[in-house]
């Protein structure tokens, strides 16, 4: 699943020509976008527009992968004065100026830069088995043992990563009692009246769109 970009693909290559081609000003692309003011998005656009062509500026349909090490070199290439953000960002095809900023915010703050490989289809799964409630436990352990890495605690239990969010979520609020599998303990749907079986869909509902914006913005990153 691929996120829909807030600017198309064409938009950006037909600011970029207008703009090396005179046509248009940094000032007049920004006020057609909807934007107060020149962006750094925009110049790094045209950055990456004049050094690899259009097809540098092509969406891809996943995240891409970037190594500790390769986070690391670029960072140091930036303290030691090699480029700006935006130079190294259009050197190296880093997507978003924001990626390295946040790179070089976490190394600042002696934040350990880790291996970043999106696996979407830990993110995006339905739940994938039953479990029991120690397993539940010892996975919340290990989740948080190992700095909340939501993603790869799902990877290495088989269960997806909305799962161990919920039940981190429920045992910081509810200790281990949050954990307990209460399905099947509730009424059936043809034991309960209407409304109050709006307000359980309304709140399924509910939870899904809260875990599907958490998604999202875990992919953006």
């Amino acid at each position: 699943m691929s996120r829909k970009p807030k600017y198309s693909y064409e938009d950006k290559v037909t600011a970029c020509e207008d703009y090396l081609s005179g046509r248009r000003s940094l000032k007049k692309i920004a006020h057609d976008f909807g934007l107060k003011a020149v962006n750094g998005h925009i110049r790094h656009w045209i950055n990456v527009f004049h050094e690899h062509g259009a097809e540098g500026l092509l969406i891809s349909k996943k995240n891409p992968s970037y190594s500790k090490d390769f986070k690391i070199k670029v960072v140091e290439e930036y303290t030691n004065g090699v480029g700006s953000i935006l130079d190294l960002a259009t050197k190296h095809k880093i997507k978003s100026i924001e990626t390295l900023r946040r790179w070089i915010l976490q190394y600042n703050s002696d934040m350990e830069l880790k291996d970043y490989d999106p696996k979407q289809e830990v993110y995006m799964a339905e739940a994938r088995r039953k479990t029991t409630m120690e397993e539940r436990k010892e996975i919340v352990a290990y989740c948080i043992e190992h700095d909340r890495d939501y993603k790869n605690t799902a990877d290495k239990y088989d269960v997806s990563y909305s799962q161990v969010y919920s039940w981190a979520h429920k045992y910081d609020t509810s200790g281990e009692e949050g954990l307990t599998d209460k399905r099947g303990h509730h009424k059936s749907d043809g034991e309960i009246d209407e409304l109050e079986k709006l307000l359980r869909e309304n709140k399924r509902l509910k939870r899904q769109l809260e875990e599907r914006d958490m998604t999202v913005e875990l992919l953006k990153k």
